[in-house]
């Protein structure tokens, strides 16, 4: 391999959820650095490829995907540093080989090494197996403060506090208004009730959904499918007593849902 002043280039930029309101990782920022480094080494821009709020663990990424769709219409790949384009070491090899088996180039601009030699090769692997302890141990994190919230009966709040509920001093408090309608909806779909019936009922009645939405089926079955409403709490499949006020009996919810096992 090798690349020529005609090179054509693949450029790939990409931020993650979490990296978005990082500075130095706007897309616009990494794409002026690569289009200006293909000016330099006057390299052609084949194509621009950008991802944004995509994790670099995973290769189903779309704009990925259609970089590699496309091996045909360009010579080399282009990324600021290597983890923009993987954070998994058995991926980026993956990627390597067949980039390699198509006799295309990769180039890292902030990390120079040459893949052709055994040295560069070896940096290449370094470089990337740091990035993916990185990833690795930012997900043991979250995982970890994930776990705490639900052990401490805090639950699984997802993006925001879940209906019937608000988020005080550290744990889930009942919202009173909200909790006559959770057990609404619980008596309703008990008595034979449809989901659609029931979210039909609940917008005719003029009661708002969380945030003032509308009902619909989706809205109904998360909460009669969510066991913090019978006092649980629920994570990595694992059912836990919370320490938070149940709003219904959990025989209601296990008469719906099917009987539980707690930790």
């Amino acid at each position: 391999m090798g690349c020529t002043e005609s090179a054509r280039a693949a450029l790939y930029v990409r931020v993650s959820t979490e990296e978005q309101a990082n500075e130095g990782f706007s897309l616009d920022a990494q794409m002026k650095r690569l289009e200006a480094y293909c000016r330099y080494e006057g390299w052609r821009i084949a194509g621009r490829y950008v991802e944004e709020g995509q994790s670099g663990r995973t290769v189903d990424r779309p704009e990925y995907r259609r970089m590699m769709s496309e091996m045909d219409s360009w010579d080399v790949v282009v990324v600021l540093k290597m983890d923009r384009i993987h954070r998994n070491s058995v991926n980026f090899a993956k990627m390597m080989d067949d980039l390699e088996g198509s006799g295309k180039d990769f180039c890292s601009v902030q990390e120079k090494f040459d893949t052709k030699n055994a040295m560069g090769r070896f940096v290449r692997d370094i470089l990337q197996r740091i990035a993916q302890l990185e990833s690795e141990q930012i997900g043991e994190r979250v995982k970890f403060g994930m776990e705490r919230k639900a052990r401490f009966g805090k639950g699984l709040l997802g993006s925001g506090h879940p209906y019937g509920y608000t988020y005080s001093l550290g744990k889930l408090e009942v919202v009173n208004d909200e909790m006559y309608t959770v057990r609404a909806i619980y008596s309703l779909y008990s008595k034979g009730r449809s989901m659609g019936d029931i979210a039909d009922c609940l917008n005719e009645a003029k009661i708002p959904a969380k945030k003032g939405g509308k009902w619909n089926k989706q809205s109904i079955n998360n909460i009669l499918r969510n066991p913090i409403y019978a006092g649980y709490v629920r994570w990595d499949g694992v059912i836990r007593q919370g320490d938070h006020c149940a709003i219904i009996e959990p025989e209601t919810f296990e008469k719906i849902n099917g009987s539980i096992s707690l930790l």
